[in-house]
């Protein structure tokens, strides 16, 4: 990244306030753990229940940062190989589109299907898709960390241990288990949720990786091209949750027209039946 860009001349331990973007930022949270190999390790270790000193990550799908996206539906999922074989596919996505099951089942078909010809079905790699929204999946059962995986529906015994599906729950995190917070998945999720640098600054007192994610995100903060695509994306979100409360909106209408029709033919028919019976009665 080029670095004439950056503008600040206070230090961390001198910042204050709000938080220009934070993590749950797509672009910030791209940036961060490609920009930082530590940040990542840390917290695919914490979502894998893995020691981060045995692990080899690597992005497969690096960006230049700070270069301008024309495309503003471009995804910025985060493709990872872990010790130079499974899969893992790491998402932000705090706007519910009421679509987020079939998506990140496609994002977890294609990561799985990595076989090159020649080769032995056996030997696909795993693939895993972690996914963190700021949304309840399931209204009726929210969940902080929750995992999906193929079994039978008899005896719930696993298909294949190759492939699953992880949700976190960023507006859940009140409800983290004590596994959960053993790995420190619950401080990630709030790490990704700070508004202010205090918050932040308290974190990074906690954990080596916390530690490293704060000062990765105070470098990126400084920086006025990838503040600027920051910026695009967080505009592009609010226009998308715009149009999601609209359609949302458009449809409980068309549904309150259809339910008030529904009964105006219900009496209708009433009354065409009761017409009938008169003139039978005559």
């Amino acid at each position: 990244m080029n670095h004439s860009n950056t503008t600040s001349t206070i230090s961390l331990a001198n910042a204050s306030g709000k938080i220009p973007y934070n993590m749950t930022n797509d672009y910030m949270f791209r940036a961060v753990l490609q920009k930082n190999a530590k940040v990542l390790t840390g917290l695919v270790g914490s979502l894998l229940h893995l020691d981060p000193e045995t692990l080899d990550v690597e992005i497969a799908n690096p960006i230049i940062l700070g270069e301008s996206i024309d495309d503003k539906t471009f995804v910025l999922d985060v493709e990872v190989t872990v010790n130079k074989k499974t899969h893992l596919d790491l998402e932000m996505q705090v706007i519910n589109y009421g679509n987020w099951k079939e998506r990140a089942l496609s994002y977890l078909c294609r990561s799985f299907d990595s076989l090159t010809r020649g080769s032995n079905y056996i030997d696909l790699a795993p693939a895993v898709h972690i996914g963190f929204i700021d949304f309840s999946l399931f209204g009726d059962a929210p969940e902080f960390y929750a995992t999906y995986k193929m079994k039978n529906v008899k005896n719930h015994r696993i298909y294949t241990d190759k492939m699953w599906l992880s949700v976190v729950e960023l507006n859940s995190i009140e409800l983290a288990t004590e596994e959960d917070r053993l790995h420190k998945i619950d401080q990630w999720a709030k790490l990704f949720k700070a508004k202010t640098w205090e918050e932040l600054k308290a974190m990074a007192t906690t954990d080596q990786y916390m530690e490293s994610a704060v000062n990765t995100m105070y470098e990126l903060s400084a920086d006025r091209m990838v503040k600027e695509q920051c910026r695009r994306r967080a505009e592009y979100e609010l226009y998308q949750k715009y149009q999601a409360e609209e359609n949302a909106r458009k449809d409980a209408l068309i549904a309150q027209q259809r339910a008030e029709l529904a009964d105006k033919d219900a009496v209708i028919a009433e009354l065409k039946r009761r017409l009938s019976e008169f003139q039978k009665e005559k």
